[in-house]
């Protein structure tokens, strides 16, 4: 049985996609090349190229309504004060310390993500008008007021929860794209597993990932306390 060879030159598109955004072109026009390039080193006829890109046109074509309505909803909040009432409330809960509120949430977001629920999080609709408000919160009540850069360090390792989260917590979960990815990659070079198996390889990661993150999460707390401790807050 002679033995189908695999053509390569199709991920040309990743190389343009790769290159295009280095140098910042319009990403849709870069996406647009990639496909058509792709295509045509698949051998398919031009035709079927702009078929297939036109019906994925249509088919995301309310992409945009289904992002941008819970934005405006968002930012409505906002507007009327939901950061400020999310920080004065976990500024009345004693125990609550930057570390065990930012350890909280990354446990929930691993842990929903892990199941499917990728939704739930994220740094538009959580991070930002939740979880960074209250972070800074709580360490206002710990502290006082907060020199900008440690602010920021807040802040940022806030967005950085939902990022470890989210990336080893979806890897978890049978239907993620990257799971049926590497299935399909495996099975075309004769290795057949199946994506439950795969899945819950990624649960020993998923579970490094969350301890190696507690513990810079808990590093930071308390360099802030020993920084902030020694400075009086300013």
């Amino acid at each position: 049985m002679e033995q189908q060879l695999i053509n390569y030159w199709p991920l040309v598109g990743i190389v343009i996609i790769i290159v295009g955004f280095l140098i910042r072109l319009n990403p849709v026009l870069v996406v647009t090349i990639a496909g058509v390039v792709a295509g045509l080193l698949a051998n398919l006829p031009l035709y079927e190229v702009m078929q297939k890109l036109g019906s994925g046109f249509l088919n995301a074509r309310n992409l945009a309504l289904i992002l941008l309505i819970p934005l405006a909803v968002i930012g409505l909040l906002e507007r009327h004060g939901l950061r400020e009432f999310a920080q004065q409330w976990i500024m009345k809960i004693e125990r609550a310390t930057v570390s065990r509120l930012l350890i909280t949430y990354l446990f929930i977001r691993e842990v929903t993500a892990a199941i499917g629920l990728t939704s739930l999080g994220g740094h538009a609709q959580m991070v930002r008008p939740l979880i960074a408000p209250m972070a800074e919160g709580t360490a206002i009540k710990h502290y006082g007021s907060l020199p900008d850069k440690i602010r920021d360090r807040i802040l940022a390792m806030a967005a950085a929860c939902d990022n470890v989260g989210l990336f080893f917590g979806e890897d978890i979960f049978v239907a993620f794209g990257a799971v049926i990815f590497m299935q399909g990659f495996l099975s075309g070079f004769g290795i057949h597993i199946a994506p439950l198996h795969i899945a819950l390889w990624g649960i020993p990661t998923a579970i490094c990932a969350f301890l190696i993150h507690c513990l810079r999460i808990i590093y930071m707390d308390r360099k802030l306390h020993s920084r902030l401790t020694q400075s009086g807050g300013e």
